[in-house]
């Protein structure tokens, strides 16, 4: 990544308590587009970074969609930028955790790995990971052939046969990467059409590199020492077979980090927490943006959107207390 690490300020001594008026949970395009806004705002914001800097954006090789960079831009470089304008205006970006949070009372209490934070406001942006297929074999063998990032990960199959399971944008994006390094991509996808954008489906489709199965889910994952195969079925024929592969690489969505919230933030059935039109969350003074919040778009220029759209409420919620206790 090329994320400006030098620029990250000082690490607090442990259990330092710090109060701030605006407290940003995460470092992904939607908490760094709320630091800039607060910044511009004068409102001093902390931002806690988590442990991926950029959060999921930072982890894709090129992003084609985001307006300004016509020929495309790597997602650590846009992600580096982002925290390069939220600093330039004043915002504070620390290379830390949040491990709990107590929002019973203003201001809002959030202990990091470093320091003990109370908040006037709180904006959580703290993004999502990606889902597991939850099957035999899988966990075991993360890092010895599986993986969950084409972009961290693609170099290391040279010349070999890999998997990639999914059917929407990133699978179909990552596949493609893939194919920079691998000498075959088998796509396996459990419909029998797929959700990403057409552009992508053309590209992926025309790839002389790119297989697809249709219909098939992994039911196993096979190999000691590393992954060299998989059990995979036939969802229409229930025929299941032994599928050899040097690679696994999966892209079947993603579950919101939320666990931190569970009781004290409204969240829906997929565990992403509610807000409003305002990015309000049912908690005064606590707005919310980004996958955290949204399990629909889920672009970077709608978690940047809604990362603007926090910030300003922030302001207006911080401006309006002021007024009333005038």
């Amino acid at each position: 990544m090329t994320f400006n690490l030098g620029s990250i300020s000082s690490l607090p001594t442990h259990g330092e308590e710090k109060h701030v008026k605006v407290l940003v949970l995460g470092s992904g395009p939607a908490g760094l587009t709320a630091a800039l806004y607060a910044a511009r705002a004068e409102l001093n914001p902390v931002v806690l970074t988590g442990m991926e800097l950029g959060g999921q954006a930072s982890l894709t090789h090129t992003i084609e969609n985001y307006p300004g960079f016509p020929d495309g831009v790597g997602g650590s470089e846009l992600g580096d930028l982002f925290q390069r304008q939220a600093e330039r205006f004043g915002a504070k970006v620390e290379f830390d955790t949040a491990n709990s949070v107590d929002l019973s009372q203003r201001p809002y209490k959030v202990v990091s790995d470093n320091a003990v934070y109370f908040a006037e406001t709180l904006i959580v942006s703290t993004g999502a990971r990606p889902n597991h297929l939850e099957v035999p074999g899988e966990v075991e063998l993360t890092g010895k052939g599986v993986s969950y990032c084409a972009t961290c990960d693609g170099w290391f199959f040279k010349d070999k046969q890999v998997v990639v399971v999914g059917g929407g944008d990133s699978a179909l994006e990552e596949a493609l990467f893939l194919t920079r390094f691998a000498s075959k991509v088998t796509i396996i996808h459990r419909r029998d059409s797929f959700r990403a954008g057409k552009v992508l489906q053309t590209r992926a489709l025309e790839n002389p590199k790119v297989e697809i199965i249709w219909n098939t889910v992994v039911t196993e994952a096979n190999g000691k020492e590393k992954l060299t195969s998989l059990k995979i079925k036939n969802l229409v024929t229930n025929d299941q077979k032994e599928f050899v592969t040097d690679g696994l690489f999966v892209f079947i969505g993603h579950t919101p980090n939320t666990q931190m919230f569970v009781g004290q933030l409204e969240m829906d059935d997929l565990g992403t927490i509610v807000s409003n039109k305002f990015m309000e969350t049912n908690k005064p003074g606590i707005f919310v943006a980004g996958e955290v919040t949204d399990s629909h778009f889920r672009q970077v220029i709608t978690s940047a959107g809604m990362g603007a759209a926090a910030a300003i409420q922030a302001t207006h919620f911080l401006e309006n207390e002021e007024i009333s206790v005038k």
